[in-house]
């Protein structure tokens, strides 16, 4: 086991195991498993730039079972802040994208509805967009998708709501693509993975050791390694609302750079800006790209503070960071693995958060 990673100039502890902690996340994820919230679950819990309990339990598919922690998942739309919103983040910072630059600034033939919407709406969820449609009702193929989000109407005006929606997402990625000139995979890889040694994360994955998820009535077998998402299977598995593979290790690394404000990666001031509330309704606080904590039944819990953010993958996957600590959560499932019908994740994963953000904290307070 490597004891160290590297990114951009910066050196993290990556495991300093605390044994109080490691028991507690054991158990924790043997409950989940008990309970059927997932068939197999990796997780770690950390603080800054150490990680203070990581564990794995069950398999990676009904045969196939689960013998290290390095099993990589479908990452769902939590692929939307690993990616996506890292490209527009960085671009912000180089002066390639302004938070109130327009759809007509980037796309073609843009219709007179969507003319205006700006980059801070689509990240926050506030743009308008239906939450999903299918693209292949809509366009012939993955190349006329972009035609079919501009064509198709919105479900309220930019800036009256705020909706999650997987569609505007995706037009996102159509922009950044735009303004760097190179598809959306080709940039996360370069300006996102790669800088934060990601080895094991990216679109589209080739080999073993891939999680399954639902198992596809028409085959009568599970997705493994082709994306869960329709639309996004749709887009031959590269979207900015899904489509993202990796494994606990690289989020391990993904979470500490958030933990550490940015560290070495993002400016403070960028991700300060990101994680503040640019949107909300009472059931939901927005971010750039990042869902807040502080409305009811939060996934993370009860105990988070409000600050806290992160995102959750329909497929079983989440993140969360308390930056006042930099205590982080991630989980990594599959409980859509063989049905999406199983929703026992849901009150799991915010109880899960509970015990172990207040064993954190006694642990902080006892030293």
């Amino acid at each position: 086991m490597d004891d160290y990673i590297v990114f951009d100039k910066l050196l993290f502890c990556k495991y300093s195991i605390n044994m109080n902690m490691q028991k507690i996340l054991d158990s924790l994820l043997e409950k989940g498993l008990e309970q059927g919230c997932y068939p197999g679950a990796v997780a770690a819990c950390g603080c800054r730039g150490q990680v203070c309990a990581i564990s794995y339990v069950g398999k990676i598919s009904q045969d196939g079972p689960m013998t290290d922690r390095h099993t990589r998942y479908d990452m769902a739309s939590l692929s939307k802040v690993l990616g996506p919103t890292m490209v527009a983040l960085r671009a912000i910072e180089e002066g390639d994208l302004t938070l109130y630059d327009t759809l007509e600034m980037y796309l073609p033939d843009v219709p007179e509805d969507k003319r205006g919407i700006t980059i801070l709406q689509l990240m926050t969820h506030s743009a308008g967009f239906e939450p999903a449609f299918w693209l292949s009702e809509e366009a012939e193929t993955p190349e006329g998708a972009l035609a079919a989000l501009l064509a198709h109407p919105l479900a309220y005006r930019p800036g009256e709501d705020v909706r999650y929606s997987c569609m505007g997402y995706i037009t996102l990625g159509k922009v950044l693509e735009s303004v760097y000139g190179m598809p959306l995979d080709r940039l996360c890889a370069e300006r996102v993975f790669a800088p934060l040694g990601m080895q094991h994360t990216g679109y589209c994955p080739t080999g073993g050791n891939i999680a399954a998820t639902e198992v596809d009535p028409q085959t009568g077998k599970a997705w493994q390694g082709i994306v869960h998402d329709e639309n996004a299977r749709f887009l031959r598995g590269v979207s900015a609302n899904a489509g993202v593979f990796s494994d606990i290790d690289d989020m391990i690394a993904f979470a500490q750079m958030l933990a550490c404000g940015g560290a070495g990666y993002l400016s403070p001031a960028t991700l300060e800006t990101a994680v503040r509330c640019h949107a909300e309704t009472a059931d939901v606080r927005r971010g750039l790209g990042f869902h807040l904590a502080g409305t009811p039944q939060n996934y993370m819990g009860d105990l988070f503070p409000p600050c806290s953010f992160g995102h959750t993958g329909f497929t079983g996957t989440s993140l969360a960071v308390d930056p006042t600590t930099g205590f982080f959560v991630v989980l990594l499932s599959n409980r859509v693995h063989p049905s999406r019908d199983n929703l026992r994740l849901m009150r799991f994963r915010r109880m899960m958060h509970n015990v172990l953000y207040a064993r954190f904290c006694d642990e902080v307070q006892n030293k």
